[in-house]
């Protein structure tokens, strides 16, 4: 047998890496179905965008604008049109989905709490498909999501209210996406990206920085040279490292307000306080705020959803959403 079979590079409660790049899955959980989430009176929606590479989103519509999978409503009257999130999920870029259980949870009660239209993106993960097929099926989700292409979104959303939202990974991606919509001239004439939410965004770097854990960068490098193998510089790739040296720009962020989610216990925090300083010392025309969760580790607010710490960052959310 291949000693790179059998060699482990990086395990944890989520998956075992080994070093010809197969994983083992633990702890693995199958994903709920869409449909009706009586907790939050939800109704949400599964859709294919492309058939060849089978990316998929799940839609997410609060109770009052509950509709048929035609669009129709089958609830209330629609009083306004809502605004809408693109959110991306987090899971090292190599597992979870749009219906692994907690993220389902956690996006119901997103939509629920902030009376918002979510377009949750199922990209497709490493290492079997190895970055940037993640990003990319973002940015194709990101594209359809903004066109409007289905009556959930054409009929309830307003496009000119459209945010972008990430944990972990996930929130990795969703600044990604930031960077690209406002190279690419995404957002115009009647589409408009108003705030960006990042929550305990995975960011790393070649070289360490103050207080960073040296054990733990290293093993986010591990992990990022067989999941991103063709990554630009290793983890100083701009899509891992926003702050390096020929990384686009922040002063690009299309967004108008950014709101940046940390927690005191992760090993990220380090990383994600400077990318918050580089925001803010950029010369960005936006707002960007700041909020950090005492006492809880990485993505606390996913797995242990509905304690005081996870309600209060989903009410900042809420708050930012709404802008409040």
């Amino acid at each position: 047998m291949d000693s790179g079979s059998t060699e482990i590079l990086i395990e944890n409660s989520c998956f075992r890496l080994y070093k010809d790049g197969h994983i083992d899955c633990l702890g693995r959980t199958d994903d709920v179905p869409a449909g009706f989430d009586a907790d939050t009176g939800v109704t949400s929606k599964d859709v294919v965008i492309d058939a060849v590479t089978g990316v998929a989103v799940r839609l997410y519509l609060p109770g009052v604008h509950a509709a048929g999978s035609d669009g129709t409503d089958v609830g209330a009257a629609v009083v306004t049109k809502l605004p809408v999130v693109v959110f991306f999920h987090g899971g090292f870029f190599i597992v979870g989905s749009a219906g692994c259980p907690r993220y389902h949870r956690y996006v119901n009660s997103l939509a629920a709490d902030a009376r918002a239209i979510v377009v949750s993106v199922d990209y497709r993960l490493a290492p079997e498909h190895l970055l940037p097929a993640a990003y990319d099926d973002s940015w194709a989700a990101l594209n359809w999501a903004v066109s409007g292409a289905d009556p959930w979104l054409s009929e309830h959303g307003d496009l000119g209210r459209v945010f972008l939202a990430g944990a972990s990974a996930g929130g990795n991606i969703a600044h990604s996406m930031a960077i690209a919509a406002g190279a690419s001239g995404l957002f115009a004439a009647a589409t408009r990206l108003e705030g960006t939410v990042l929550l305990h965004p995975s960011f790393s770097g070649e070289q360490r920085i103050e207080t960073e854990s040296e054990e733990y960068r290293a093993s986010v490098k591990m992990r990022w040279s067989v999941i991103f193998p063709r990554a630009r510089g290793g983890l100083d790739d701009p899509r891992m490292n926003p702050t390096a040296a020929g990384a686009p720009s922040l002063r690009t962020l299309p967004c108008q307000r950014m709101l940046v989610c940390a927690a005191s216990e992760d090993e990220r925090l380090p990383r994600v306080r400077a990318y918050y300083d580089a925001v803010r010392s950029s010369g960005w025309s936006g707002q960007v705020e700041w909020f950090e969760s005492e006492g809880k580790g990485h993505a606390f607010f996913v797995g242990e959803h509905g304690c005081r710490e996870a309600v209060a960052l989903m009410e900042r959310v809420v708050g930012f959403i709404a802008g409040h």
